[in-house]
């Protein structure tokens, strides 16, 4: 892996949290995700399922991960199973995790060769009245390939049918919500890379550019630093491009007089970062371009103040709606009929911001988290308002990423990413 080897004592605390929240007498199953093959040989890069990593730090295939507190053997409270590896595999695939080195990332000490999965599996299924299955309940979810451990799923039912099944996910949606101190630095380590890369652009963006240069002006500064490369697949939209929310071609030409909206940013060790910035093309807002930039900036700022413990997601969002449209009426986009007409299940303002604010963010860039109870500190958002406008051909978002306390306004990991016109301005023609 490029990034640093994390401290297991992150992972050790994480199985502590869900073992503590079980049933007695339960297995919980976590298996890695597949390798999914392009076509003759080739696959596509390997990404971890992202629970087995939470709770393991295994960061590689064919790795199976068992948590049973109440095992007779205290040896099997915690069990890790990779793929065994040897000298052929070694010159061929390079270097996989020996039962040391499993130990070393994860800090279980009973680690198992996978061959030895059913034999052992089997065992401990005696003594077992109850087995957690990891299925996938995520909000945004819509999964139509069958996994690894939807097969395993599929076969522990038919080989155990006598036994009781529980679920995984509501657990790790509350666990996994508040973030460790230790995950907050891998995050903060994201954003930092994430902020190279966009330190970087506002030195090589000009009229002529091609959006997809920039998307390997940003590849490069980020593997540089220790990243894979994106969190998430890149949206670089210059002129009318920023009004399709999910523009991911990144194959037009940036022209004089465009704004140019970046939903761009890093990951590292598997945390996400998730930046968006509107910038001009040719280094200069225009009266309009910075009347719109600076709307959706205050709504940026306004929101994120909301962010505290035991506000609720719900209400918080309609919050946002009413400072929005306040904006939107500022800038003459809406005027007072608008709104005193509108549906109220499709407020005015959606004409113009039809996404949410802000979502959870960790392993996942959508993170998992709790939604339907107040939030609490430790717990990490996106705040990403918007305005857009196709008949100007101009789209503004801004998007930072940051972490409740316990007290007062929340923590911007992305504070030292530039965000004010001034700045902007000021470093894209710092040459000029």
């Amino acid at each position: 892996m490029k990034y640093q080897q994390i401290d297991n004592n992150l992972f050790v605390k994480n199985r502590k949290k869900f073992m503590a929240r079980m049933k007695p007498k339960s297995i919980a199953v976590f298996n890695s995700n597949d390798l999914y093959p392009i076509g003759a040989d080739s696959t596509m890069p390997f990404e971890q399922n992202r629970d087995l990593f939470y709770l393991s730090g295994a960061d590689q295939e064919e790795t199976i991960l068992l948590l049973f507190p109440d095992a007779h053997e205290k040896k099997h409270r915690e069990v890790l199973f990779v793929r065994e590896t040897n000298a052929h595999i070694a010159v061929w695939e390079g270097e996989k995790l020996t039962k040391e080195k499993a130990t070393e990332v994860s800090g279980i000490e009973t680690i198992y060769w996978l061959t030895d999965f059913d034999k052992i599996f089997y065992d401990l299924m005696t003594e077992v009245e109850t087995v957690y299955f990891n299925t996938n309940e995520h909000y945004r979810q819509a999964v139509e390939t069958q996994t690894r451990e939807d097969r395993f799923i599929i076969k522990c039912k038919q080989d155990y049918p006598a036994h009781l099944w529980a679920k995984s996910s509501p657990i790790l949606q509350q666990i996994r919500g508040v973030k460790e101190p230790e995950e907050i630095a891998i995050m903060q380590t994201a954003c930092n890379i994430t902020e190279k890369g966009f330190r970087r652009l506002l030195q090589f963006v000009k009229p002529g550019v091609m959006e997809y240069e920039i998307e390997a002006e940003l590849l490069h500064e980020f593997i540089r630093n220790r990243s894979k490369g994106f969190a998430y697949t890149p949206i670089i939209a210059s002129g009318n491009n920023a009004n399709v929310l999910h523009y991911i071609e990144n194959n037009r030409e940036c022209k004089d007089g465009d704004m140019l909206l970046m939903d761009v940013a890093a990951e590292y060790a598997n945390y996400s970062s998730d930046l968006t910035r509107t910038i001009p093309v040719n280094g200069r807002f225009t009266p309009r371009q910075k009347a719109v930039y600076e709307a959706v900036l205050r709504v940026k700022n306004d929101a994120t103040a909301m962010l505290v413990p035991g506000t609720m997601w719900g209400e918080y969002h309609k919050e946002v709606g009413k400072l929005m449209t306040s904006e939107l009426l500022g800038l003459g986009l809406l005027d007072k009929a608008d709104v005193q007409n509108e549906d109220k299940d499709w407020p005015a303002y959606k004409k113009y911001f039809m996404h949410g604010t802000s979502h959870h963010i960790g392993l996942n860039t959508h993170d998992y988290g709790a939604l339907k109870t107040p939030m609490v500190a430790n717990m990490v958002y996106t705040v990403e308002p918007g305005i857009y406008i196709p008949d100007e051909k101009m789209g503004i978002r801004l998007e930072d990423d940051v972490v409740i306390q316990e007290k007062g306004a929340p923590f911007n990991l992305m504070a030292n990413i530039p965000i004010e016109v001034e700045e902007i301005e000021e470093l894209m023609n710092a040459n000029s």
